[in-house]
Formats: structure tokens, sequence, C-alpha cells
């Protein structure tokens, strides 16, 4: 083969900094001028400590809602799984032009070369734990929501409303003992083609259908045996966050006290996440939903918003302005400075309380301060910083490390560990595809990015500012169980459309009599099978045949023929937290018909979240341009840090040369980065010039060499984004369209098993 072998114990110490300075630009393959440690300035220099080591495994999260109205998603998300494992652990060669070559020449497996003249997008991944954690934690506390409830879809059986943040692998949601074999019974499936864990892992990807077993047919039954009988206040943001960062997951939760009391430690979920989460691996993490989230504070009074008894009114204040500082919950001492409100009493001085019609139990969890005066949800903020901090804050307020980012522990053999870089968060959620596709009028063009999001109002016109009040421009992104007036930013049509013209409205229908018991929705999109509603107990939406739900066949009112999403607002928040680290994308698919189309189904999704992974696959792409001297060079240094014991070799003929002694600073800074390392040998990877700089930066074959057939080793500096290119673009086609450069290293400067690379570049550059 003429793949290049991934290098599963590469490890790099890596962070932005300015305390390391090149003075100037410099010669062709070596620094001339040393490096000194200075005071931090501004100017246009750029000074960087990048990560060169390819990710070579991945931890794969599937976050998804089992509520009811999610079966529907489901299938169509393990109708993807293909496109997702297939992705990653099998990618498309590509031309020297970065065009995949023809689908009969592309390889069958990730063990198979590339034909000759291309090259893979990026280098397969051997290592991929994937799990699924779901929606439902319980009531947080309150009674709607007990742990085990009889559900008419499972005739009667109990099921669970409770999976506690831990991962599931159910084979059928009514069937506790039924569940799909995972590996070595973690809970989690392990791909592992090249047979190197202990035990190994699967070693087959297998067929949709499930006639090849493998890995595919096993992530598709436990998408679908995820099920939709969880609980109906969806904790899809808490339910992430218990498995993945929570530094002290609860046993027990009780507030038959009247406050909420958590007790004991979830070891279960401690050892699960274990067994799951590699220091050093790449996570990424796909959530799946068609409502927005629910996560409850478990502490003090904020359980009643899952408890069945009736909410005190709120204030007076919060109808007109729920920022007002005299908004709060009749239930509570009025704030300071505000007077008393006689609404909140009744004739017998008791605590008035909202009536039913004013407050179903199933919607509490929109516009809570409005509605209660209280907000009884976690800030979103939480899972911002849960998914890009290296600290987090406990219950009792004490600050520690994050679990999802550990310490390096290079006695405890941890060399390297994960960076927030290294973290993803996908959300397909509620919000009309229109509202965030490139191209509004087609999809096959895929999703905006975060970062174009940013830049051209999308997130104005999905989220608004929550913090100010500032609702979504778009009418339809608006939490309501009345009508939405207005025009839809983007398509122009009116979003108040009624059932006396319906289906009126392209994105959803049109608005309809919800009798106050029901939220308008976001989006539908037609399924493509019809659902007999008086014989499906799931089915409630059509089942007497006299609503006027844009979800039911107009000519067959019992039937379901379309799907729904409402506004997934509070996972947006979270995905535009996070800048360039998340991707939106929505639960309603612009068609499920023909699945030959790149538009079909999630599949505009899982390219999207594919994207972003594959620009940290084999190895960083820049976010600056480089500035380079008239020969072609950038002023950057390449040390290789390793472990010796004493029988340390800096060899030319390996392309290794000495650090000369006036860049001992930057052997100091790469030492005080680890001051637990046992590095006792540094060398510096040299710069390539001439012919051979030529040949680094155009030749897109694995293993690169001069036209008289020697070998090229060591490293060049490609950028796709100047006018003219440095270098062959193909060689970048995986990077984000910002960030399409790299430093390339080829032949023996690759970096050796078990060393540390510092790359640190500087000089004037550009965005």
């Amino acid at each position: 083969m003429n793949r290049r072998p991934l290098r599963p114990g590469l490890p790099g110490v890596f962070a932005a900094t300015s305390a390391v300075l090149f003075p100037g630009l410099v010669a062709i393959g070596c620094l001339d001028r040393p490096i000194d440690l200075v005071e931090p300035r501004s100017t246009s220099t750029i000074v960087e400590v990048v990560p060169h080591s390819g990710v070579d495994k991945i931890d794969l999260v599937l976050g998804i809602d089992n509520s009811a109205s999610m079966a529907d998603k489901q299938q169509i998300l393990a109708q993807a799984v293909p496109d997702l494992v297939e992705s990653l652990v099998n990618p498309p060669c590509i031309d020297d032009k970065g065009v995949p070559v023809a689908s009969a020449l592309q390889p069958k497996g990730p063990a198979e070369d590339c034909p000759k003249g291309s090259r893979r997008e990026f280098e397969p991944v051997l290592d991929i734990h994937i799990g699924i954690v779901s929606s439902s934690l319980g009531g947080h506390g309150g009674g709607h929501c007990p742990d085990l409830q009889s559900d008419l879809s499972c005739a009667d059986t109990k099921v669970s409303k409770n999976d506690r943040g831990r991962l599931v692998s159910r084979a059928d949601v009514c069937a506790e003992d039924e569940v799909v074999p995972t590996y070595a019974d973690k809970g989690f499936l392990a791909w592992d083609p090249e047979q190197r864990l202990s035990p190994p892992g699967e070693k087959e990807l297998g067929t949709l259908d499930g006639a090849e077993p493998g890995l595919v047919p096993a992530l598709a039954d436990m998408v679908r045996g995820t099920g939709q009988t969880g609980c109906g206040y969806e904790s899809q943001l808490e339910s992430i966050y218990r498995f993945l960062v929570d530094p002290e997951p609860y046993e027990t939760i009780d507030a038959s006290a009247g406050y909420v009391k958590v007790s004991g430690t979830d070891e279960v979920l401690l050892k699960q996440r274990k067994d799951f989460l590699r220091p050093d691996s790449l996570v990424a993490i796909l959530m799946l939903s068609d409502e927005n989230d629910c996560s409850i504070k478990e502490t003090g009074f904020f359980y009643r918003a899952s408890h069945t008894s009736a909410m005190p009114r709120p204030r007076a204040e919060c109808a007109v302005d729920p920022n007002d500082k005299c908004c709060s919950s009749c239930g509570l001492p009025a704030p300071e400075g505000c007077p008393a409100d006689p609404s909140c009493f009744n004739a017998d001085g008791s605590v008035a309380t909202l009536k039913s019609a004013e407050d179903p139990v199933d919607l509490r969890c929109f516009n809570q301060k409005q509605r209660f005066g209280v907000d009884f949800l976690y800030p979103t903020d939480r899972y911002v910083k849960a998914f890009s901090s290296p600290t987090i804050t406990t219950r009792s307020g004490e600050v520690v490390d994050n679990p999802l980012f550990p310490k390096v522990d290079f006695e405890a053999g941890v060399p390297v560990v994960r960076t927030p870089d290294l973290v993803f968060l996908a959300g397909i959620v509620g919000v009309p595809w229109q509202d965030i596709a490139r191209d509004p009028a087609d999809l096959t063009k895929g999703y905006k990015t975060a970062r174009v999001m940013a830049e051209d109002g999308t997130w104005d016109v999905i989220l608004g500012d929550p913090a100010e009040g500032v609702p979504p421009a778009d009418p339809l992104m608006h939490e309501s169980t009345g009508p939405r007036a207005g025009h839809h930013p983007i398509t122009g049509e009116h979003t108040d459309m009624s059932a006396d013209s319906p289906l009126g409205n392209s994105i959803n229908g049109h608005e309809y009599d919800t009798g106050g018991s029901d939220l308008q929705y976001a989006c539908i999109f037609k399924l493509p099978d019809a659902t007999d509603c008086p014989n499906d107990p799931t089915c409630a939406e059509c089942r007497d045949g006299s609503a006027d739900n844009p979800l039911c066949d107009p000519s067959a009112p019992t039937k379901r023929v379309r799907a729904k999403a409402y506004p997934g607002l509070r996972q947006l928040g979270v995905l535009r937290g996070l800048g360039d680290q998340g991707i939106v994308a929505s639960v309603c698919p612009k068609q499920v018909e023909d699945r030959t189309t790149s538009d079909y189904g999630y599949r505009p999704a899982i390219g999207a979240l594919v994207d972003r992974l594959k620009s940290k696959i084999g190895g960083p792409c820049l976010p600056r341009t480089l500035d380079r001297d008239d020969e072609g060079a950038v002023n950057c240094l390449l040390l290789e840090a390793r472990a010796t014991g004493g029988a340390c070799s800096c060899d030319p003929a390996h392309a290794r040369i000495p650090v000369d002694p006036k860049h001992a600073a930057a052997i100091d800074e790469a030492r005080a980065r680890s001051p637990e390392s046992n590095w006792d040998c540094f060398c510096q990877i040299p710069q390539l010039e001439g012919e051979e700089l030529s040949v680094c930066q155009n030749d897109v074959s694995e293993s690169p060499v001069t036209p008289a057939g020697e070998p090229v080793s060591g490293f060049c500096y490609v950028d796709a984004s100047t006018d003219p290119a440095v270098g062959n673009p193909a060689l970048v086609a995986r990077c984000a369209e910002s960030e399409r450069r790299m430093i390339r290293l080829v032949g023996e400067g690759e970096p050796s098993q078990g060393a540390t690379l510092f790359v640190t570049c500087s000089g004037d550059s550009s965005p």
C-alpha cells in the first residue's frame, strides 16, 4: 500500500502564545536569527504554536431525542449512518485538482490504495468509539416523568423515562433486555479494522440492511432502538453534559422535602465515560432533536417545572418585560425595591396559581420567565463552557478541571491531550433549512458555516438576542401557541397562513388552532409513508380527523403525512456560543424520497459535520496566511522533542538536524510547556528548498519524489488562499474555506513515533 500509516501514539503539546518570537524572516531551510523571549506586543507579527500531529482517533457521541414524535427522525438518521461512518473511515480519493475520482475507481475500504495520481482527501480514521445518549433524564426531582412509566406504544409495558445520561444500546425500546451487542459489553461500538484494540473491535463496515454484519447495521439499530417513549421534558444538553463533562454525576435525586437533594455518585456512568473517552481523541457530538431543550436545574425549587401541580402566577411586570427587575413569581417574595402585586393573591390571601388552560403541564419549557416569572432551566452558557473551557464549576461552586480536557500526565502515559479545537457540536435541530442553507433554493450546496452565519446575520434570523429580549427575525422561530404573523425573511412568504389556505407556506404549511395545548411549528417535511392515526397510539395530531393541523392529509384527515419540528432555540444558543466548533443543520430535511441526491435526508448535515472534522484529521489547517521570502521560505521552526534515554541523534539523512544554539529559547519554551516531560533530545526538521520545495508543494501523492525518483523529506508551506496559490490547492482541499493553508510534512520529515512536535511560525500575515 502507498497509504501512509497513522501514528496512534503521536503526541503534541500546543497553545497560542506571544511569548516566543521570531524577529524577522529567514533564509531557506533554517532560521538565521535567534528566538528570544519578549513581552507580548501588538504588531503585524503573528506567533503561534500549531498542533501538527493529525487526529487518529475519534470519540463520537450521538445525543438523540427520544421523546414522542422522534421515530421518523431517528429513521432518517439511521439511513444516514453509512454516510457518517464511511465518510470518516473510507474517505474519497481526489486528483491533483482536488476533484474526487470516478466512483468506480474509489477504494472499497480504508486499506485499499488510491488510483495512481490521486490521494485520499484525508487519512482514513482507524479508531472510532461511537455511543448514544438519549434526552431523557426523568423529572429532575419532579413527578411528571417517573423513572419507569407504562407506555401505550409498548402495550402498557413500563419503559424508562430516565436514562441518566448513560450510554444506551437498545434494540427494542419495549424490551429492556434486547440490546445491540457492543464493544466488550461496554455500551458503545468500536471501529478497529487493524485489530489493535484489546479485545479487538469491529473490523467490518457491513451493510445498512444487515445482510452483511458490521459497524453500519449495528449503529443503525442503536439509533432506531433509542425509541420515542422517553420523557417529554427533553434534556438534550444536560444529558450530553452528564455523560461527557459532569465531574460529580449524582446517583439519586429527591425533592420530597420541598427542595432538590442529590446524593451519591453514579459510578456506572463514570466507568462508561472512562472506557469511552480517550484523553487525546477528537470528540464529535451529533445532537438530533425536534424540540427545544428543557434541561431543568437540579437544585432548590426548580423541580417544580416538572411537577404536576399548578404553577404560581407571574407578577404583572413579566407580561410587559420579562427582563424587568420586578418580574418574578408570585410564589416568591417580591424582589427588593418592587411593590406588592395585588394580582398575585386570591381573595382569601392565598397565592394565585395559573389555570390549566394557561399552564399545560406538557408545555412548561418555553418562555418561562414571562409565563412563570422564573427561568427553571440551566443557562446555555453552562454548555458552551462545558464544551470549550478547561475548567467548570461544580454544584457547590468549586472551580475544577473539566473532564473533557484532561491534563498531560507523562507518568500515566498521557503525553498529549485534547484541546478545545478538537471538540465539535453539531445540532440537527428545529430550524428551517432555508434559513441556514448556502442557497435557500438549493440544499445540495450545503449548510453555512458558523463563521458565515456570524458574518451575514443568520444568527439574527434564527435566534435573535435572547439576553436582550430580541426575538428571531424569522417569525417561525418564535415559540407560541397562537398564530404568528409576518413574512419569512428568506423566502418572503406570509408566515400567518391559516387552515383556510392549507399548506400555503412552504416551510411549516400553515398556522393552526393548537387549542393552547401545543406550539406552532418551525418547519415540517413530507414523510415517505402515511400513518393511520386512529390505529397508532403514537399519532395524536390527526387521530379524530377534525384537526386543521398541517401534518394531516387534507384529503384523508386521519392520515399523518408530514412530520414536525419546533424552534430549537436553546440548542442554537449553544451552537452560536461555540463559534467555529458549532455546526447547525435542520431536523426538517428538504426531501426523503430520492436517496441518490446530496440533499436527501440528513446527508447535508452529515456533510457539514465531516467538513469540519476533516480539517483536523491529518494535521491542522492554518487560520492565517504566512509571509514568504524571495526563495519561498516561511519563518517557521519545527522542533521534535523525544525521550531517548541519552541516545539522542539528529541525523540529516533522516530529516533531523541539530538545533542551533541561538534557538535555545525555543527549547526552553517547549520544556516550560511540559515540565513533567522527560525529553532529552530536540531536533529540527528542515524546511525544503528548490526542486524539493516545489515537489512538496505540488505532488499530491503520499510519498512525493523528485523527477529523478529521489524521496523528499522535510516540510513546506502550502496556501490555496492566495492569488496565485502557493502549491497545489488539492493538498488543502480538506481545510475549511477560511483555513486553506498548512505546513506539510513529507517523507522522513514525518514526526517520529512517540515524539512531540512544536511548530512555531511568525512573520507579517493576513487573515
